[in-house]
């Protein structure tokens, strides 16, 4: 007779062999306790935030550099808009920081005075004018050069254009300017080719009329190259096969650049759309403050020389913070209107609903 495991001759079983199936049978119902929060996290499919953080922590240490300027630099001087509700005077106190708490409360009185400047609203019409002129003449341009760039087959001269294109985005305003003083100048080329041949010169610098006209075309040859970098990207990232099914349906050049082509550039011109159309306040400052001479103040003053001509030359520094603080509020605003307007067509925008 063949004797099994933990028994004994007579056929009864050991005390050892009836505790071990208890036991297993015990480990095997015991409940393992998880935390209720990486239960819920692995239910729903994402990584707890101790484990990402122990995963991720050498890239949170590259960018917490970058985290610090940023809060620096962008964050902790938003706690000086308190001075647009004082009357604001740095020589109360031994240094500027501790005069914001030594000078006196005025509640709403700046933005009253902005309200009943005349100056203040020239400036926002000349600002509105500026934006509305270069969204429709400078926004369109670098799509169109990047689709212009990328129709071309050979990528030498492809590379070549585009360098050529973006080159002046480095250059600064003050280049800008001159450059375009030698060209479009009383004393400039033009000028003085027409007078060599018996025509009378003329100077587009000084024209007060065509100013707007003159800004846009300096922030077109500026910057226009640079946007096309962001266009080129997203045209890149198109698959060939369908262009190749658009050929084989029978679609020529232009119904391929426009079923094809342009539905793969509506998410990235939203997104820039949305921007633009935020930053609409903030038409340049360098680019006015340097002609604003040579046509005057009445065509060149845009909300941003406004706040400094305010703020640092006159010395008017809680009109100028309340001016900006304004400013910065309309522009929040026109982001959430533009990027909601943005979901209404299907677009992702800045941020997903």
């Amino acid at each position: 007779m063949s004797l099994t495991a933990g028994s004994r001759p007579d056929g009864t079983r050991s005390p050892a062999a009836v505790e071990e199936p208890t036991a297993a049978v015990a480990t095997a119902g015991a409940k393992v306790r998880v935390p209720r929060r990486t239960a819920k996290a692995a239910k729903a499919g994402k990584v707890p935030w101790r484990v990402r953080l122990r995963r991720d922590r050498a890239l949170i240490l590259m960018t917490l550099p970058v985290i610090l300027l940023l809060l620096l630099f962008n964050y902790v001087p938003l706690l000086g808009n308190v001075v647009a509700f004082q009357d604001y005077d740095p020589y109360v106190s031994s240094n500027g920081v501790t005069a914001i708490f030594h000078s006196p409360w005025v509640g709403v009185e700046q933005f009253s005075r902005m309200v009943d400047d005349p100056l203040f609203w020239d400036a926002a019409q000349n600002t509105i004018v500026l934006f509305a002129l270069q969204l429709v003449l400078f926004f369109p341009l670098p799509i169109a050069l990047a689709l212009l760039i990328n129709s071309v087959i050979r990528p030498r001269v492809r590379a070549v254009a585009q360098a050529i294109m973006y080159l002046p985005h480095f250059f600064s305003w003050v280049l800008v300017v001159t450059v375009f003083q030698q060209i479009f100048g009383g004393a400039g080329i033009i000028a003085q080719t027409l007078e060599d041949h018996g025509w009378s010169g003329f100077d587009l610098m000084t024209n007060a009329d065509l100013f707007k006209y003159l800004v846009t075309a300096q922030a077109v040859w500026k910057d226009a190259g640079w946007g096309i970098i962001v266009f080129l990207a997203a045209l890149a990232a198109v698959s060939t096969d369908l262009y190749e099914a658009a050929a084989m349906d029978g679609a020529g050049r232009w119904r391929r650049m426009w079923h094809v082509t342009l539905p793969a550039l509506r998410p990235v011109i939203a997104l820039l759309l949305v921007l633009r159309v935020g930053d609409a306040l903030s038409v340049g400052f360098e680019q006015f403050l340097l002609q604003r001479d040579a046509v005057g103040v009445g065509v060149s003053e845009v909300l941003d020389t406004y706040v400094w001509n305010m703020g640092i030359q006159n010395g008017d520094f809680s009109y100028a913070a309340a001016v900006g603080l304004v400013k910065g509020a309309i522009g929040v605003c026109l982001v959430l209107g533009a990027n909601k307007f943005a979901h209404l067509l299907g677009e992702q925008g800045v941020y997903q609903k």
